[in-house]
């Protein structure tokens, strides 16, 4: 009975260490990913942008990563600190360096922002959109 007792802790000793060896053995490396946040070129400080009419939003795409995580892009604006309903944009390639978009009818003001968005946001400088 002794004899059983101590294959059976044996045993449970084994187990305990091959547990704890798997469970601080690493996980499969995470695979490297490139964030890409080129900067918005225009609109630019002291752009005037006219409700209804359309623009290129433009961005550097010279030096884009190899692997873009999301290469798919999105045109948000914002007014101050926040961001109006629905995108301006959506859906084209980040690569592309630029997306026509159409001012859509807000209240005029000084303080608007254009947000790129695929991998991460980048933000233009402020612009004015008028009536």
């Amino acid at each position: 009975m002794k004899f059983t007792n101590a294959i059976t802790s044996l045993f449970f000793l084994f187990a305990a260490t091959m547990f704890s060896l798997v469970a601080a053995a690493p996980l499969a490396r995470l695979q490297s990913r490139d964030v890409y946040t080129p900067p918005v070129l225009y609109p630019h400080a002291g752009t005037v942008w006219k409700v209804g009419a359309r623009h290129n939003v433009t961005w550097d795409n010279s030096d884009p990563p190899v692997n873009i995580t999301n290469p798919i892009g999105q045109i948000l604006l914002r007014k101050g600190d926040f961001t109006l309903d629905g995108p301006l944009a959506s859906g084209f390639n980040l690569t592309a360096g630029r997306v026509e978009v159409t001012v859509p009818h807000v209240k005029p003001g000084h303080d608007y922002v254009i947000v790129l968005f695929g991998d991460s946001g980048d933000w233009s400088h402020k612009f004015t959109i008028t009536h």
